[in-house]
């Protein structure tokens, strides 16, 4: 969700709107929230040895020096978690994961099963109609950007997840409400885990506007073109953020791909069915492989973010794993940074896969 410059925010800003939820060469959607929130330092890295008599073992000291070098690419603001599960172990690998960092997007897999359990029971529909135009429109919002009219609530569950689409999202946030999804996300136990009142609220508040304040279409145009209503503010903070942890990410796939927050089985296919569309699973788990999941990025104002949290299905195990980097710099760095982190989440689950499949490591 990228919006200024440090420099061009002193003087006339440029917002550029941002996809929070898509995982892009040319984009990153993230923050940098040292202002507001101390981040812990580096160096809790963890891990464990996998006792597993299918196929080949797993190597954990090429693992951790994979784990390290991933935590190594933003030594302050960095985390990985890597959990596998085989029915009889559960298996945790890990560097700073507890570390609280902007996730952006990745946070929409919990509208989506919020949304979802709303249906399971008999409260709203999957194909109730639902109203897109200017009222919710909101930035990187590849499907329904200036569109008006309606379409169903399964397609609108689809765009935030397939294309993470902004306006999408604030569409089913805004039908269910925030409070039920954060109510969710604390009975889930994930204390760090934060959500905003909308995508378009989290705009407005990080371009300067007062809190709660939605400044509309035209006040996000305004935004765009390069008019803030007030001093931009830190995309980690206390009001309006999307902030979690590589383990609170984990275990939230852990648990969920498993049924537990559902009633129903075929609600656990639908939301299995929606989070297998996410367009970072396929640029990250090994070709032929099945996987859920959701990714974010960011820009704004000088910071910039990458996340992907999900599950890996093996033959005999599933491989929950979240990965995160914030960083501060120009825009220059996004490319580079983006081949190198991609690189790597590819490199870690190839790694976990390996043990099982016929795949090299590469």
């Amino acid at each position: 969700m990228p919006l200024c410059r440090p420099e061009q925010c002193a003087s006339k800003p440029v917002v550029r709107a941002a996809s929070l939820l898509q995982l892009d060469p040319d984009r990153s959607e993230f923050m940098n929230r040292r202002t507001l929130l101390r981040l812990a330092a580096l160096g809790t890295f963890s891990a464990a040895t996998l006792n597993s008599s299918h196929g080949r073992s797993l190597d954990d000291s090429e693992l951790e020096r994979a784990l390290r070098t991933f935590g190594d690419q933003s030594p302050d603001s960095a985390s990985a978690s890597i959990v596998i599960e085989d029915g009889l172990t559960t298996v945790r690998h890990s560097v700073n994961a507890d570390l609280p960092l902007f996730v952006g997007s990745a946070i929409k897999t919990f509208i989506l099963a919020q949304y979802l359990k709303e249906v399971e029971a008999g409260r709203l529909s999957e194909e109730a109609q639902l109203d897109v135009g200017p009222k919710v429109w909101s930035p990187s919002s590849p499907v329904l950007i200036h569109l008006q009219g309606t379409t169903t609530a399964r397609s609108v569950l689809e765009a935030m997840i397939a294309h993470s689409d902004n306006t999408a999202t604030d569409i089913a946030l805004n039908t269910i409400g925030p409070d039920k999804v954060r109510a969710l996300i604390k009975s889930a136990g994930l204390d760090q885990t934060r959500i905003p009142d909308s995508t378009r609220i989290l705009f407005s508040y990080l371009a300067g506007a007062p809190e709660g304040t939605d400044v509309g279409w035209a006040g996000i145009s305004k935004v765009m073109a390069g008019t803030l209503p007030g001093p931009p503010r830190a995309a980690i903070n206390d009001h309006q953020t999307m902030v979690s942890t590589a383990a609170e990410m984990t275990d939230w796939y852990r648990h969920v791909l498993a049924g537990k927050y559902f009633e129903k089985p075929q609600t656990l296919a639908e939301f299995k069915r929606i989070s297998a569309m996410a367009g970072a699973i396929p640029q990250t788990i090994p070709l032929d492989i099945m996987g859920y999941g959701k990714g974010g990025n960011l820009d704004w104002n000088g910071f910039h973010c990458f996340s992907l949290a999900g599950q890996m299905v093996l033959p005999t195990q599933r491989v929950n794993f979240c990965f995160t980097i914030n960083w501060t710099g120009d825009d220059a760095s996004v490319p580079t940074t983006f081949s190198n982190y991609i690189k790597q989440c590819r490199h870690l689950l190839r790694m976990v896969a390996a043990a099982q499949l016929p795949l090299k490591v590469n």
